[in-house]
């Protein structure tokens, strides 16, 4: 099969990055990452060599180019089904997809006030009043995910679902969003999966700084 190459932003601050490169990883799908750097303040020039809209993450799959985290991860789960990006159940697939849509569209306060951050040390910061609201809704999710599941994960085992929350995983943790134990414990298996921590290993050795990222 042509291979997968999956071009990425920075490790340390790129959260649609982080999606799937991190639903590939966990659910064993072979592919090549490479990382292009925010290293200008409107991003990098080389972005349009390698994506229609001059962004990323962008998956090349020979001649094909898919842009945009959850078609990457849509497209993935139809090239390896066997994979199990997403839920066997199709009530919980749909379930999975609902929520993916609604991080991909909503939540705004919370990305806007707390950027992404791997290397940021651990310190709360002013918020906007808006931003509560998304930490509920979220947590209602996870709440109501895991209950149906389980756990440890939103749907038992990792899937693009747990993929699509990560970078919220970091956001709680680093600017110290939560207290509830049930939201800090799913945070734990996340931060805990092998492929989160590769991610983590990586984003910490980076170089490179965005200031504007450093909430």
């Amino acid at each position: 099969m042509t291979k997968l190459v999956l071009y990425i932003g920075n490790k340390n601050y790129s959260s649609w990055s982080l999606r799937p490169w991190l639903a590939l990883e966990a659910c064993g799908v072979p592919f090549e990452d490479v990382v292009i750097p925010f290293d200008f303040p409107a991003g990098n020039p080389r972005f349009r060599e390698i994506s229609p809209t001059g962004r990323v993450p962008v998956l090349h799959h020979g001649d094909a180019r898919i842009w945009e985290s959850l078609a990457i991860i849509e497209y993935v789960a139809e090239l390896y089904p066997e994979a199990g990006v997403w839920p066997e159940n199709r009530e919980d697939r749909a379930r999975a997809r609902s929520y993916s849509m609604e991080m991909l569209s909503g939540f705004r306060a919370l990305r806007g006030a707390c950027p992404m951050n791997i290397r940021r040390p651990r310190k709360a910061i002013a918020l906007p009043d808006d931003v509560q609201a998304d930490v509920a809704r979220i947590e209602e999710i996870w709440r109501e995910s895991i209950a149906r599941s389980g756990g440890p994960f939103l749907f038992g085992r990792f899937t693009a679902a747990d993929a699509m929350f990560a970078p919220v995983v970091n956001r709680f943790d680093v600017y110290e969003l939560v207290t509830d134990p049930a939201t800090l414990a799913y945070m734990d298996a996340v931060k805990g999966h092998p492929a989160f921590r590769k991610w983590e290993e990586a984003a910490r050795a980076e170089p490179w700084i965005v200031p504007e990222d450093e909430a």
